[in-house]
């Protein structure tokens, strides 16, 4: 039987280890570890030629651009040289980042190529023989770092409508740091969303944290606010919507004409209410062909506005010859 046979095997090796006594096993011990250093120190004392991963560190302006995206750590590349810096270098011991400059204005580079990155990389590799890039481009985007101080309001409930709320904030406003695409983008006045608090929490001040994109920083974490009941008016506006994405030269009929929105101000902002700011558009591309209808979109709200609410649900739309 074959297992037979490799257990009288297996039993025929060992037997010379059965019975002997501890001081034997310590000297086997012994020269196990005494011959495993010998081949290590060898192996570690030979050329190899392999594959590595080596850090990066980037050098461009810091005060006034901004990575939009994490700029590349490490970059592979083909290196030789002996066991030991290889392992120094895998063990991350006193090892030498490339240091990448961004010679252009950061805004107008868009990736780096392999050979740019040849001078730094051969620059920072002490010990080792640096031999080819193993990534032929770099991806890089970056942004101006911009400031913009922002003033405070309450966001509408999920439906659009308004918080019967009158509200002040401590501090009044917040400064953002970041991106300037992003930056700009942020609302004026900067939505504060208030948490779902227990009944009567609207007489003291709420502690509530400030969200923002993950690329902006805030000048504080979390504001103060203090609420006060107010009474909201409701003041419903006929729209005309704007079209948008339709084809040129063609014709089309929309069933209703004009969009119903509720605006919601406080009473002593009706006279300075500015409904004319008010703006709904229809997206051409959005349309469904079953019904051929249309969901009206809130493009802009009048200043003054404590919230918005559209009440026609959907546009049909038809085309006429």
């Amino acid at each position: 039987m074959p297992l037979t046979r490799a257990a009288r095997l297996v039993r025929w090796f060992t037997s010379p280890f059965y019975g002997q006594e501890s001081s034997y096993w310590r000297a086997v011990t012994v020269c196990f570890m005494a011959a495993s250093t010998f081949w290590l120190l060898n192996a570690l004392n030979k050329t190899y030629s392999t594959r590595i991963t080596y850090p990066l560190t980037w050098r461009y302006d810091t005060t006034r651009y901004i990575p939009v995206q994490p700029l590349p750590s490490e970059v592979a590349v083909n290196v030789t040289g002996r066991g030991w810096k290889l392992l120094r270098k895998s063990l991350m011991l006193d090892v030498k980042p490339a240091e990448v400059p961004i010679s252009r204005v950061p805004t107008a580079t868009r990736f780096v190529t392999g050979r740019s990155l040849r001078p730094a990389l051969q620059a920072a590799m002490e010990g080792m023989q640096f031999n080819y890039i193993l990534t032929d481009t770099l991806w890089v985007e970056f942004d101006q770092l911009i400031t913009r101080r922002l003033p405070l309001g309450l966001s509408p409930d999920i439906d659009g409508s308004a918080l019967p709320y009158a509200a002040r904030f401590v501090p009044e406003s917040i400064a953002f740091r970041g991106p300037a695409r992003t930056v700009n983008r942020l609302a004026s006045p900067y939505p504060v969303h208030l948490p779902k608090a227990p009944a009567g929490s609207s007489d003291g001040a709420i502690i509530v944290p400030i969200g923002g994109p993950a690329s902006v920083e805030t000048n504080v974490q979390e504001i103060q606010v203090r609420l006060q009941p107010r009474p909201l008016l409701t003041v419903p506006v006929q729209v005309v919507p704007e079209l948008n994405n339709f084809p040129v030269g063609e014709k089309f009929g929309f069933s209703p004409a004009t969009i119903t929105v509720e605006v919601q101000c406080f009473p002593e902002d009706t006279a300075r209410l500015n409904l004319q700011e008010l703006r709904v558009m229809l997206n051409y591309r959005k349309l469904t062909a079953p019904d051929s209808s249309l969901e009206p979109m809130l493009v802009q709200a009048p200043a003054l506005a404590r919230g918005t609410l559209i009440k026609t649900p959907a546009v049909r739309v038809s085309r006429v010859q």
